[in-house]
């Protein structure tokens, strides 16, 4: 390559189911700050192997306001990580990377969800392209950023939250294109999509 060229970026071609963490793959204990508390739903270690199997990268991308708040370090959001991952493994399963946002709604920032920056940081990162992946998750915001990049959607019913995600998606003029009771059943319906 001749001095001063410009690096070429990794070609965008591997295919990744993103998803969102709490409410999602394990439940949302609001503000989860030990990670001897996190508990995954049934079946996400199976779908993820199925993930897997489909020669899908899984990367969870959440938004963990907490850091920002002072009611848990980034070094928890860590260690939970690390544990959600030990959970899995033990499964046959793991997450292969997580990107998080660490501030408050009133930041406004890039990061958050629904804005799209983790995502596109993991793109980068990882080689991937957007429009044969998929995001799976339990909120309107969830849907709003996969969308925003040209994803397939899924969405995961929240049990106690459905109200409010169904304000949440009205007020986006958002739909799914998946809706499904488990996080399981919600990678099934989609792989089936191709």
């Amino acid at each position: 390559m001749p001095h001063g060229a410009p690096l070429t970026p990794a070609p965008r071609t591997r295919r990744a189911i993103f998803v969102d963490r709490d409410g999602t793959l394990d439940p949302d204990l609001h503000y989860l700050k030990e990670a001897s508390r996190l508990e995954l739903f049934r079946g996400v270690g199976r779908a993820l192997r199925l993930v897997r199997a489909h020669g899908a990268l899984v990367v969870c991308v959440t938004n963990q306001s907490g850091v920002d708040r002072g009611l848990y370090t980034r070094e928890d959001v860590e260690s939970i990580h690390i544990r959600l991952n030990e959970r899995l493994t033990s499964e046959g399963a793991r997450v292969d990377a997580f990107f998080y946002c660490p501030h408050a709604p009133d930041r406004h920032c890039a990061c958050r969800k629904p804005g799209t920056l983790l995502f596109e940081q993991a793109r980068d990162a990882l080689g991937i392209e957007f429009s044969t992946s998929a995001m799976i998750g339990d909120r309107g915001i969830d849907i709003a950023a996969g969308r925003a990049l040209g994803m397939t959607t899924a969405l995961v019913r929240s049990r106690g939250h459905e109200g409010e995600v169904a304000a949440e998606l009205a007020t986006l003029r958002l739909q799914p294109d998946v809706s499904a009771d488990t996080f399981e059943s919600a990678v099934v319906r989609l792989l089936a999509l191709g």
